[in-house]
Order: structure tokens, then C-alpha cells, then sequence
């Protein structure tokens, strides 16, 4: 190995170039285990940003399991998410163009089950009892505001389904019980967004396929619910941030009780439908994703006793759209690391062992030329702490001159709610390879640090003006 070049910081030479950035990246989202299938959905610039839904059999065989020209991507809440959903091998999607629902067998052409109005869908489960899918009905053919409400659809299609759930400006997560007897439910009106204030309902299914006895369980205009999940023995689990953090709560039908309380996030602000961040093997343990300081984590909980247990994971960023879904003896996610991007991720639960099944790009770069993320804190205005990633240069082919400080390049996050990555970007990695210090602010009203740091911007009153340096992009803020 050759003895690095003492050069001034900014004037180092770097193999990260603006070509190698765009190359050969992908988008990955909601994955799905069933049976010992893995799902997910792929969004390729190179297909004129189509999303395909990718299986992979259990011999590790990768095929499009969504035929061309067909793009699996809702409208729902404008937003989207939760765009298809898998029973017994049989895919149900919603295809961008004309937003109908269409099943999929194995093998087969895909076949639309909802006619063509101005109706979207999302968000669907199987009710296999009765012969039809349970999921979020956005109905556009009317003036005015679009009717927001959850419908059943037959499994087979026929017509644009019966509402179940009405009354609400929004509804998401309808979620039946594993016995099929209840539905539970999220809704929230204007003008709370979901991270704002939601409320969790459960209602008993009867025999005709209606619901009676509709049951406030959790939420109000200032506790946000998200993820209800009917565990294996048919209690019903969700996360609540009435504490000032996303944690895991339990409902049996008459108290809720939490089961791990930590100042951490178990949840994240969910602009999507249809995203998890935990979910139960079949004896019932969770296994869950979680932030601290923005830097997510893999955890198991026992249901039963709270009893917390971090799992080994190089994998520090799962957040919005990180998704999480676990079955008996493997858990499949969405997550990156300082050296790797994001990645369709298989944890083996007996052994701990993990393998990215793919990656959002194939780029390889040297991890001499790589800056890990650093958090850090520092002081604010009105006293308070805010939160950053700093990513200090590096490139091993280069060392600065004694006591020389490097350029610092100040970036924020697209918001507010949003949050900052932790998962390698080469965007970043371009400018710290020459020679130049990047800090990536995790400003107040960021996701990841609790609920009160998520509503500082709040009561601030102030407007935001967005620049852009030059390529490769890097964003920088101000308050006005």
C-alpha cells in the first residue's frame, strides 16, 4: 500500500464521480414473506420508473412477477403505498395507470377485478373466510373531496366493493383478526395529518360480512397510532406515541397495556400505507426495527415479559419505507449501512445471520474512500439540542497538511417529518473523498427523536427556502 499524499482538504482526487452516482440505481420497498417466498417491489429508472413486484423462490431464483407494461403503484392519499398484497401464491396489485385492482396467479397474465372508474385501492388484506379482500377504497367520481373509506372487494372482482368503514376524512391499516371474527382499523380527519392524531377501531365481523359494535381502542387528536397487527393468539397490537415516543401497546378486548416502553421509535411517521416495523414469529416473540439518536436497530421482545433483546446488525438505517415482515424463522427488511445502500435484507432468526438479497445499486466503491456517519448534537436556539450526522473527509489515498481544517458542507433533509439516512449515499461520499466535511442535519421537526422534537417547528412560524449546489446535488436551508 502506498503512503498517502499530503494534500489540502478539497483538492483530493476521488474515483467517486457524478457518472458512477447515477448508474445503475434502483428503488426497494415493502417486502412480503408467503410461504417461503420473498416479495418486493422495485422501482427502475431504466423502465421509465415502472414498479415491479420481483419474487424469489425459495432455490433463490429473482423473476418480475409483474409483466410489463403494468406499474404497481397507487394514488391512495396521493402519497400511495401498500399497492399489493399476496394470498395462498396469488398476487392482488394496483396498477398506476388506471388505479383498478387486478389479480395474479403464478405463471399468468394479470386480470383486473375492480372496473374502470375513478376509484383507487390500497392497503388490502385477504379475508379468505368469505371470499374477498378487505382494503382502503379512495372514491373520485364524485365533486368535491374524494370519499375516503374501507370496502371489501371480491376476491374474483365483479364490482367496485361494499363499504365497510365510513365517515372519516381518512382510513388506513384494516387489519382482520386471525380467527376472521374482528376488523381493526385506523382513521383520522382534517387537519391532522397521520403523525398528528389517529385513531385505532375495531369492530366484529358478522356473518353477512358487515361489522357491528365499533370500539374505540387507542389515538385522539393527539396521540398518533400506527400498525395495528393481530398477534398469532388474537391480541391485538399496535404502536402508540402517547408517551412522547413510537411504542409497541397491546389491546384484549378491555385494557391497553404497553409492552416495551423505551425513549425510542418502535414506529415511524408514515407518509406511506401499508409499511411495518415489527412483526410476530409464529410462537409469538416480535421482532422489530427501532431508532435511537436516528440510527435504527433490530430488536427482539418477548410479548409476555417486555423483555427487550438488541440483535447484532450492521444495518443502521430502516426508517420510512424500511419495511419490516417476519414468519417462522426468518424476518425479510428493507435497511442500510455506512457501506452499503439500501437493500432487500434476509435475517435468519435461529442464527442471526443476514444476507442482502439486493441492493439498490451494484456500485462498488474501496471503503477507503468511505465516511461512516458520526451523530452528533449541538445547541440550537430557545436552549435546546439538535441532531446531525457528520461525516468527516476521507480517502486513503490522501492526508491533509498538520493542523489544516477541511471545508464543511451543511445539507438538510427534504420535510418537515422527514428524516435523514444513515445507509451509504454516494452523493454525500463524493464530497468527503475530496477532502470535504459534510453535515447532514437532522433539524428540529425531524422523525427519529421523540414527538415533542417532531413538532418543534410547530410553534415556530417560520417558511422555508430550499437552494441547490451544484452536481452532485447537495441541499442546504434557511429559515425565513
Amino acid at each position: 500500500m502506498t503512503t498517502p499524499t499530503e494534500a489540502p482538504y478539497g483538492s483530493w482526487k476521488s474515483p467517486i464521480t457524478s457518472d458512477l452516482i447515477v448508474s445503475g440505481t434502483i428503488g426497494l420497498s415493502h417486502p412480503t414473506l408467503e410461504g417461503d417466498d420473498i416479495y418486493w417491489i422495485e422501482s427502475r429508472p431504466s423502465e421509465g420508473g415502472r414498479n415491479v413486484i420481483v419474487r424469489m423462490s425459495p432455490d433463490g431464483t429473482m423473476s418480475d412477477f409483474t409483466p410489463g407494461p403494468f406499474n404497481v403503484r397507487t394514488r391512495v392519499h396521493e402519497y400511495g403505498g401498500g399497492a399489493y398484497w399476496v394470498s395462498g401464491g396469488t398476487v392482488y396489485f394496483c396498477n398506476f395507470s388506471d388505479q383498478r385492482v387486478y389479480r395474479q396467479e403464478p405463471g399468468a397474465e394479470p386480470h383486473p377485478v375492480t372496473p374502470n372508474v375513478e376509484i383507487r385501492y390500497a392497503d388490502g388484506v385477504v379475508d379468505g373466510a368469505r371470499g374477498r379482500m378487505v382494503c382502503i377504497r379512495e372514491d373520485h367520481t364524485g365533486g368535491g373531496d374524494p370519499g375516503n373509506t374501507v370496502a371489501a372487494l371480491p376476491l374474483n372482482g365483479g364490482d367496485a366493493g361494499t363499504v365497510l368503514v365510513s365517515g372519516s376524512d381518512f382510513s388506513a391499516s384494516p387489519r382482520v383478526s386471525p380467527d376472521g371474527s374482528h376488523l381493526a382499523w385506523l382513521s383520522w380527519d382534517h387537519p391532522n395529518m397521520p403523525w398528528d392524531g389517529t385513531e385505532l377501531w375495531v369492530a366484529e365481523i358478522k356473518q353477512d360480512g358487515s361489522l357491528d359494535g365499533s370500539v374505540l381502542v387507542a389515538g385522539g387528536l393527539e396521540e398518533s397510532v400506527f400498525q395495528p397487527e393481530w398477534s398469532p393468539d388474537g391480541a391485538l397490537y399496535f404502536t402508540s406515541d402517547r408517551t412522547g415516543w413510537f411504542n409497541i401497546y397491546r389491546w384484549r378486548g378491555q385494557v391497553t397495556e404497553a409492552v416495551c416502553l423505551m425513549d425510542a421509535e418502535f414506529g415511524n411517521p408514515r407518509f406511506n400505507l401499508g409499511n411495518a416495523t415489527y412483526g410476530f414469529e409464529p410462537g409469538g416473540k416480535i421482532i422489530s426495527s427501532y431508532s435511537r439518536d436516528g440510527v435504527w436497530g433490530l430488536a427482539s421482545i418477548d410479548p409476555g415479559t417486555g423483555e427487550f433483546k438488541k440483535l447484532d446488525s450492521p444495518y443502521t438505517e430502516m426508517g420510512i419505507g424500511g419495511d419490516l415482515r417476519v414468519s417462522e424463522g426468518v424476518a425479510v427488511f428493507v435497511g442500510g449501512s455506512a457501506t452499503e445502500p439500501m437493500s432487500v435484507v434476509r435475517l435468519d432468526l435461529a442464527t442471526g445471520g443476514m444476507e442482502a438479497l439486493r441492493m439498490a445499486s451494484n456500485v462498488s466503491v474501496d471503503s477507503r474512500y468511505l465516511s461512516p456517519a458520526q451523530p452528533i448534537e449541538f445547541p440550537t436556539e430557545n436552549g435546546l439540542t439538535a441532531h446531525a450526522f457528520y461525516y468527516p473527509p476521507i480517502n486513503g489515498d490522501y492526508t491533509a497538511p498538520p493542523g489544516e481544517r477541511p471545508p464543511l458542507l451543511v445539507k438538510s433533509h427534504g420535510g418537515p417529518t422527514g428524516a435523514t439516512s444513515t445507509a451509504l449515499d454516494l452523493q454525500i461520499q463524493y464530497w468527503t473523498s475530496r477532502g470535504i466535511a459534510v453535515i447532514d442535519v437532522n433539524y428540529g421537526g425531524s422523525t427519529g427523536y421523540g414527538r415533542a422534537y417532531r413538532e418543534r417547528l410547530k410553534a415556530s412560524g417560520g417558511s422555508w427556502t430550499w437552494t441547490t449546489a451544484s452536481t452532485p446535488p447537495a441541499t442546504s436551508w434557511s429559515k425565513g
